[in-house]
């Protein structure tokens, strides 16, 4: 296969950074029926909680002490936060895992891999393209949660300022900022797993396998921040730092906690893109 490739890339009109357009990546992961069922699953999400708020009656506080999730139904602001909420710590970590855990192990076990490489693609094309998808599309669905949530709460209870739980407000432009801010922050946070669904992903042939490996090894991050014993190692823990955002919803955002988590988030990350490439490089594709 190598030969081949090395005879291909002398051939007339080939040029390596042409084969497999991102364009066309994302079309084919985009009719896929799993990014359609978990696309649908984020979309619904807001209106079950609706549901659930029209069901039990207005969130209130409880033993006298207001949480974010008490202020839900102030405004279309504070529901979409709420959403975000609940999700960041285990809902959007399966979209970050399906999209980049299954996107190279799916071609193994549909022994379209090596075809891919025949034809030719060279293999770090073929990782940066599904890469960039993968996080493209987890980034995609990071931003349908609290867009429809906004879109939701905003018809449910109004559009009006981000009641804060500790007393004051942020103005509806100011809270649709921080928002972006906690998304991205959410996002950023989600690299380690979505490095470990991709490493994981050029390791074996079974996308279930790399899938359900990231969010186990996700879980147990969550698992071990939850060890109090540990003390100050865990700082050194992505799920440490997971909710840092909240700080951003206040009316004096602290940025310490989310710069910690960012600085984290990505030396994991790149240390796990880093073997994922190394290591398919010297793979041997045989499916």
């Amino acid at each position: 296969m190598s030969a081949l490739a090395e005879r291909a890339e002398t051939a007339d009109g080939y040029r390596a950074r042409r084969t497999l357009p991102l364009r066309v990546e994302l079309v084919r992961q985009l009719k896929r029926r799993r990014t359609l069922v978990m696309g649908a699953i984020l979309a619904l999400l807001p209106f079950v909680l609706v549901v659930a708020f029209a069901i039990g009656g207005d969130p209130g506080s409880r033993n006298g002490q207001v949480t974010l999730m008490d202020t839900a139904t102030a405004s279309g602001a504070n529901f979409a936060a709420v959403n975000l909420f609940v999700s960041a710590g285990f809902l959007l970590v399966i979209p970050v895992a399906l999209f980049c855990g299954d996107t190279v192990a799916s071609e193994a076990s549909w022994s379209s891999l090596r075809y891919l490489l025949a034809a030719p693609v060279p293999r770090a094309r073929l990782l940066w393209s599904k890469l960039a998808v993968g996080l493209g599309m987890s980034l995609a669905a990071m931003v349908l949660l609290p867009v429809v949530a906004l879109a939701v709460g905003t018809a449910a209870y109004g559009w009006g300022p981000l009641e804060m739980p500790t007393g004051g407000s942020l103005s509806p432009g100011t809270a649709a900022q921080r928002l972006v801010v906690v998304v991205a922050y959410i996002f950023v946070s989600q690299l380690v797993t979505a490095g470990l669904a991709f490493w994981l992903s050029t390791k074996t042939d079974a996308p279930l396998g790399a899938v359900g490996g990231a969010v186990g090894l996700t879980i147990v991050g969550n698992v071990l921040d939850a060890v109090t014993a540990l003390g100050h190692w865990r700082d050194f823990l992505p799920a440490h730092w997971q909710f840092a955002w909240a700080d951003a919803v206040q009316t004096r955002p602290e940025w310490a906690g989310m710069v910690q988590g960012t600085a984290i988030s990505v030396t994991y990350a790149l240390v796990l893109f880093a073997l994922a490439f190394r290591g398919f490089a010297r793979k041997d594709v045989v499916s």
